[in-house]
This record gives structure tokens, sequence and C-alpha cells, in this order.
């Protein structure tokens, strides 16, 4: 089977939220998320009618890139590759404008990627996905073409023939509104073409032509640099079959006799040596290096067996470009970032680490050894922070402006060409730091030893930057050491091996310092690289030195930025009196000099706390939390010039509603107990409330003013619990009658659910049938899940009738899937005849992976579960690993 079918259903979730932001309950945020459609919504998307619009736009234009010399004797630049990567690992929940987690996919080997495919769609949330906006500015920053994903899945995951007839529809003048569509998203948003995979079987020769003439079209409307891409599976008689080559069967929707029909075609896995498709392009009359061969590395990464030979011969050109499906294996099995970097580096420059020496790498030599390394780093300034593009933390200047932890890969800098160039010493460690940094959340750390006979040259970038006679160039670092025992290199595009070093003297132990160097006597030349030298007169076995910024720039230029415009807050929402979602916006700069915008939040002690930065002129704050009882918040947009020098800020005030009251909510851990067991309740009334005063009949203590109080009770009977939320402002007051139980029986208490009669509204799968949600397991994806729209009902006959006292609900993550797929809505009902019921839970905001539920004591045969929200975002299919019912017989 076709590796390209596989894991679209259930892609892992980097289900973020807006950077740097407290979030209570991920229900509340309704920040902006990156588009996906099915072809009617697709048919019907305009930027007009969609409120996210304007946040996944990418405002970061695609760079030119150069190779300009190599460093490794066996790469080479004929052939290209291409990257087919899931760099979110869902589909839908994607926030359009970065995320609060750390540990996030911030793919950083683009120098040797000449074109990414944004790898997304499944049958449950969308087939038409866009790449998100953050995604396209680091993949542009870069110089690197991004392309969305149209992925038409087999039946088996869900297709649907009648999605491609939709994307086929034609008007009567021929022309194909989806074709329109496509081009239309791709230019609002910002990225550059598409690639279309048709893998839904039910095709015929006169789909193919149809299918064909829809490529066609899109070649002849699209711009010039836009690019579509093909998947070798639908044949010329409309039938899926993979060709795994350049065929009679496949090569018609590559060329058409005189006709351009795509771009490029990737071909699939199953092949040995590519020569006959170099001489079937060739024969085409096309470029063979617009096929990429395709190799799947997603199960085995590094591990993965390949035919290398078969694409790239030993002595002669490559026969066609390369296509690697699913490089994102190095963050999926990645634990920590650490680990996620460490398998990066293997992947793209093999197990030796070094980019020039890939020869003793073994079987996986790395792309380093067949493609030279490309370059968009051509004008000044030209200014890195080694910010990979997420940290535990953001720094202002060397400075802890937010301690939340945070990702936003518009931020990434363009990191080291070369990880990692060590010639002479090499006990001399380097690595990135998301412990210390000066802008952002990483910094370059070097660590070892240094050896006086042999001092360690490490070259980090290859450029192409002009030198004028005002250029300078920089570098801030921080060492505990009483000397830095650094210096700067830079070598020229006429003689790259051959450098010239500046003398880093500067120390203050622990203190970023800032050293600058002009370069006035090279004006005219071009810097070819920019390196380090760690040396030193004496050996020092314990080095340690941070690298904050490197900075190449014009002193005559550098000018501060100017002022955002018209700064407002564009809609606003509030969420119980305490939270807010802000969206901002600003005029965008007519400077071509902005880099991104800072927003920052005056706290009530005047002080500013970092909450955002985005190269877009919109921001949006999710559910920013109100600080005590603040009546306005003031926010400050800056703009950031491209060698970050910050201008004055631009205020943006809204009020907040009155302080509201209070409302009382309370659970317990169980509603049922055996005299003298304790029973946990615990508080879930509003985050205002200041006070509590809990009354429990018959219960000890009868009186309690603890926010989560434990309680016994020594008789049988049945008792009613009330709660006193109060703040400044009023109170709430809860009472639930007869709510505990206390009784002997409590001892008989088990899932009486466990191997009953269930049915349901549907089933994705045999082998995902209702029975998997009564089965006692949440391993070996022992699950009930069900396609379609919602609402999704599972239904139980217990067989007899007992007294139920709780639920628990074990959602996607529990089985281990991601967050993002845990059910958000649903209800429970209970029913004594299986016709009339009655309604005992109902959840709108759930986010966990298991979900308990306790009611008060009620008889029932029959038991429900309605899935109203499958997902927390718009993925309809719902996923129950188990559903467990709590009570005893009670003929």
């Amino acid at each position: 089977m076709n590796r390209l079918k596989k894991k679209h259903s259930w892609m892992a979730v980097f289900f973020g939220l807006c950077l740097l932001l407290l979030l209570p309950n991920a229900s509340y945020a309704k920040q902006p998320e990156s588009s996906y459609w099915f072809p009617d919504q697709l048919l019907n998307w305009s930027p007009e009618n969609d409120p996210d619009a304007e946040f996944n736009r990418s405002q970061i234009p695609l760079a030119k890139r150069e190779v300009l010399y190599g460093v490794n004797d066996h790469a080479q630049s004929k052939a290209k590759l291409v990257a087919l990567s899931a760099l979110n690992s869902n589909t839908s929940g994607v926030p359009s404008q970065g995320g609060k987690e750390f540990f996030a996919n911030t793919f950083s080997y683009w120098q040797y990627v000449d074109l990414m495919v944004y790898w997304a769609g499944s049958s449950g949330e969308g087939i038409i996905v866009p790449p998100s906006a953050d995604v396209i500015d680091a993949s542009h920053k870069n110089g690197v073409p991004i392309l969305g994903n149209v992925f038409f899945p087999p039946t088996v995951y869900g297709g649907k023939y009648e999605w491609v007839d939709q994307m086929l529809s034609q008007r009567e003048d021929g022309s194909f509104p989806a074709a329109d569509k496509l081009l239309e998203v791709a230019s609002y948003y910002g990225f550059d073409g598409w690639f279309i995979n048709q893998e839904t079987e039910g095709g015929d020769p006169e789909a193919a032509q149809k299918a064909k003439e829809f490529l066609v079209y899109l070649q002849k409307q699209k711009p010039e640099d836009m690019q579509i891409m093909w998947y070798d599976s639908m044949t010329e008689d409309g039938k899926i079959s993979w060709q795994n080559h350049l065929t009679d069967k496949n090569d018609s929707f590559l060329q058409d006799g005189e006709t351009r029909v795509s771009d490029s075609m990737f071909l699939n896995f199953w092949w040995r040596d590519q020569e006959s498709s170099f001489n079937k392009a060739q024969d085409l009359g096309r470029n063979p290096y617009d096929l990429y061969t395709g190799i799947d590395v997603e199960a085995k990464g590094t591990s993965t067996s390949i035919p290398w030979q078969g694409i790239f011969p030993e002595g002669k050109a490559p026969f066609t470009s390369l296509g690697i499906y699913r490089p994102d294996w190095a963050f999926k099995t990645a634990a920590t970032m650490e680990e996620f970097y460490q398998k990066e580096n293997e992947f793209w420059i093999g197990n030796s680490g070094n980019p020039s020496n890939t020869m003793d790498n073994g079987a996986w030599k790395g792309m380093a050894h067949y493609f030279n390394a490309k370059t968009a780093i051509h004008e000044l300034p030209f200014v890195t922070h080694f910010n990979t593009g997420s940290g535990k933390f953001f720094s202002v200047d060397g400075k802890v402006v937010n301690k939340q932890s945070w990702n936003n890969r518009s931020l990434q800098d363009i990191l080291p060409t070369w990880r990692w160039l060590k010639e002479g010493g090499q006990n001399v460690n380097v690595e990135f730091d998301w412990e210390t940094a000066y802008y952002g959340g990483s910094s370059l750390k070097l660590s070892g030893a240094i050896d006086p006979k042999n001092p360690t040259h490490l070259k980090l970038y290859k450029t192409n930057l002009p030198i004028q006679k005002d250029t300078e160039i920089s570098m801030t670092y921080k060492t505990a050491a009483n000397n830095p025992n650094l210096k700067l290199g830079v070598s020229f595009i006429d003689n790259p091996d051959q450098f010239i070093f500046f003398n880093v003297k500067k120390h203050s132990k622990n203190q970023w310092m800032t050293e600058t160097f002009k370069l006035k006597k090279y004006s005219g030349k071009k810097i070819a690289a920019i390196s380090l030298l760690a040396e030193s007169d004496t050996e020092i076995k314990d080095y340690e030195m941070n690298i904050g910024e490197i900075k190449v720039f014009n002193k005559k230029t550098k000018q501060i930025g100017n002022s955002p415009k018209q700064g407002k807050v564009s809609d606003i929402t509030f969420y119980k009196g305490i939270y807010a979602d802000v969206s901002l916006a600003w005029d965008p700069s007519v400077s071509d000099d902005v880099s991104h915008y800072e927003i920052y939040r005056r706290l009530p002690n005047n002080e500013k706390e970092f909450v955002g930065a985005t190269p877009n002129h919109v921001y949006f704050l999710s559910a920013m939390k109100r600080i005590e009882k603040e009546s306005q918040t003031v926010l400050e947009i800056v703009t950031v010039n491209k060698e970050y020098t910050r201008s004055e800020p631009v205020e943006v005030t809204f009020e907040w509603p009155p302080y509201p009251k209070p409302e009382a909510d309370f659970r317990a851990d169980k509603t049922i107990a055996a005299p003298g067991e304790p029973v946990q309740f615990s508080n879930a009334s509003s985050e205002v409330t200041e006070e509590f005063e809990w009354h429990f009949e018959g219960g000890t203590p009868a009186v309690s003013n603890e926010e989560n109080p434990v309680v016994t009770y020594a008789e049988e009977g049945v008792y009613s619990v009330s709660l006193i939320a109060k703040n400044s402002e009023g109170e709430s007051v809860l009472t639930r009658e007869a709510w505990i139980t206390i009784s002997e029986s409590a001892n008989e208490i088990k899932n009486v659910a466990l191997n009953k009669t269930a049915i349901a509204s549907g089933q994705c799968a045999p082998s995902e049938g209702p029975s998997f949600a009564v089965d006692g397991k949440v391993t070996d994806n022992s699950k009930w899940c069900a396609l379609g729209q919602a609402p999704h009902w599972l239904k139980l006959d217990l067989g007899v009738q007992y007294a139920i006292s709780k639920f628990m609900v074990r959602h996607a993550q529990a089985g281990g899937e991601p967050q993002a797929f845990n059910t958000q809505g649903f209800r429970i009902e209970v029913s004594l005849d299986g016709e009339n019921w009655t309604e005992a839970v109902r959840i709108t905001d759930n986010t966990e992976g298991v979900s308990e539920h306790s009611i008060s004591l009620t008889n029932a045969r029959f038991v429900r579960l309605w899935i109203d929200k499958p997902t927390q975002g718009s993925d309809q299919a719902a996923r129950i690993f188990e559903f467990e019912v709590y009570g005893y017989p009670n003929p």
C-alpha cells in the first residue's frame, strides 16, 4: 500500500495558542486558525467571509538563493530536493501566529531544500490545506518556495469521489472554479503553489482527461513563479496505480505533447533505478530534474534502506531530483528539543555531523552528501540571534521579558548554513542553547576544551554580502571566563577558504557584551562566509561562550523604524469578565526595512510585558487575563527594523466590563460512598471567587471554608450539599439536593458497561466499531470512531437495571492520539426503557484526555453518549477509546 495514504486520519497535533499568553481553558480561546477545506467550502471561501483570513497571510517575500560554492566534493546542484513534511502535526487546530509550546517542529535545514510541501489533510478535517503563515514566513526567509496540499484520500481512509467531481466541476466557458480558488488562496496567503495528490478510487479515462484539463488550466492562469506539483497516483485510464517511474501511463500528467501540464511530478517509492525516468523526461522535452523520486522515511528515518545509486549513480549526473516523504520523522520520534535537533542533524548531515565530510557516514550519508547548501544571505543588514523559533522564555536585548514558553516560526532566524563545520581542534562543542538568549529563545553555545596547538575554526554562514565603506560587523556574546578567547572571522567570494579574523577582547563576566569591527578596508568585496575561531595560548578545559548576535550592517543607514500607524482594537470579546480575546490591527509600514512588530502589555505597576510578535499587521491576543480588578489595559505596538532597532510605541487601550460576581459550582470524586469513606469535594466556581462556604448535610465537617474539602459521613442516607461562593461584588449559592448517597452498596460499584451490547450512529471501520469502546482496552488503538458530521451517538444496553453514580470517558489522548482530538462537547443520557431519556451530563468545554462525571445516584438500564463537538478543532470524527459507567445492580 502506498505510504502517502497513511496517517491522514490521525496525524498528531500541534494545538498551540497565541504566543506567550496565559490560557485558562482552551475552549475560551477563539484564536485564529490556519485554513483547511473540503471542495465545497473552498468554492465558497473568500477573504471577506473568513474572519481568520488576514491572520493567515505571510508578509515575508520569497528571498532569492544562491549556491556560490560548495564544501563537499560529492554534492551537486543540478538535482533538486522537495520535502513533504508535516510541519504542523495536524490539519485542524493550528494557530495562525504561533503557539505556547516550546517543543515544536522548528525545522531549520532549509539550505538543502529547494521546494517544501506543507503535508496535511484528512477526510475528517479537510483535504485542501494551505501552509500556516508562520511556516510560509520561515520558508520564504530562507528562499524556499512552499506549496499547499490538495489530498484526495483513498476510500479506505474516508475519501469520497464526489470531492474529486466537485474540484473538477467546470463553468459553461470551460473554466474551473476550484482552480481559480486555489490560485486566489495562494496569492492572498502568499505561498507558492499546490501539491495535488489524487488517490480516491472510482475514476475513468474521462475523469483522467478532465484532471489534465484542470492542471493545464492552472498552468495558463497561474503566475509564472507559482508551481503545481502532481503526484504519481492516477494513470491515464483514471485508475489509481502507482508507476514509481515516469511511464507511458502517467507521463501526460507532466507533459502532453507541446502542452505543459504540471511543473513537476513526485514519483512513488517502489523503484530501483530511475534511468528510464531520466530518458522518458528527455523524450518529452522536459528537464529530468522536474521529476522527484520519492523516498519514504516516515517510519524509519535514517534507518530507511534506500537504493541511492538508482538516483545518484557514481560518476554520473543524478537521474532525477529527490523527493522526501515525511522528514518530520525527526520531530515525531523525538521527546525533547535537543533530541529533535540531534536527529535533524543526523538526517540532513549524517552521523559525522560535518557537512564537508560525509563519505564515512555509512548507508545514510545525509542530504549534505548529495546537495550543496544554498544561501539567502545576500543583502545588508544581516542579523542572526541563533533564534530557532521557539523558547522556554522570550528575551529582548538580553533581558527576559516574558517567562512563558512559546513558538513562532515567523521569528526564526536564518540559522547557520553548516552544522557543524569544525576545522582544527574538535574538542570545542557547538550547539543551540535554549537556556540563554539575547533575542528570542536561544543562542549559540560553544563549550569544551581549547587546544593551544590546534585552535577550533567553526564555519557558520555561507553569504554573499556586499561591503561598502561604512559596513561593520558586530558580535554580542557572554562568558564567565576572564578572556573571550574568540575571534570573529570572514572570508570573501574571491577566496572563500581564506579568512581574516577580528580579535574579540571586551570582557565582563556573565554580561552581554557587543564588539564592533569596521570593514572599510575591504570595501567592494563580498563576504563569502562568517566564522568563529576559538583559540588560546594555554590549554582551556572548561571553555564556555554564548553568542547572542552577529550583525553585518552599514553604519550610515542605521535608523529608528517608523512607528506603526492607526493602531486599534479591531475586535474584542470578553469571557466571565476577566478574559479578553483581543484583535489588534495597524497600518502596514510602507518601508521595506521592517522585520516584524512587537506587542507589549503595560502592567498596573507600569512595567511592560512582552506578549507577542509578528511580521503581519494584525495580531490576536487570546484569553488575555485581567490583572486583579484593573479597569483598562494599555497595549503597545513597536516596529522592529531589520537591524533590530525599535520605534517609539503606539498605544492601544481597551476598557474592561464591571468586575463580575462569582458563579458557584462544585464536583465530587464520588456521589456514593460507604459510611466513613472520605469524599473529596472540588470547587469549580468561577475564578473570581475569593471565599468559600460549604454546607454538608450529615457530613463531617458540616461547614467548611476550604476550597477543596474532604468530608466523611457516618450514617447511611441521602444528603444535600451547598456551596456559597463570595467576592467583593457579591455571592452565589448552589445547592444540590439528595446528591450524596451513603450506603454499604458502594462497595459493589464497578464498571457495569464492560463488554455490554453497544450500537452507534456509525463507525470508521469494522475494527473501530462501538464494541471497542466497552472492551476495557485503551491500547492497541482499541476505540470507537465515527466519521461524518456531528452529532454522533453511542448507545449501551447494560442488560439489567443499575444504580449509576459516575461516568468515565477516555478520549483520544487517553489512547495516545493528539490532545486536539479530545472530545470538546458531549452529553450523556440515561433511560430505563431505551425510549424515554434523561440528560445526566452535559459538557461543552472538555479538553482532557480522561474526563470523570459523577452524578446523583440514578437508576438506568440504557446509557447514550452524544458527541456534539468531536474535537478541539473542526475535525468531525468521534474518537472514544473507552466509555465506562459505574454503578451496582438495582433490581
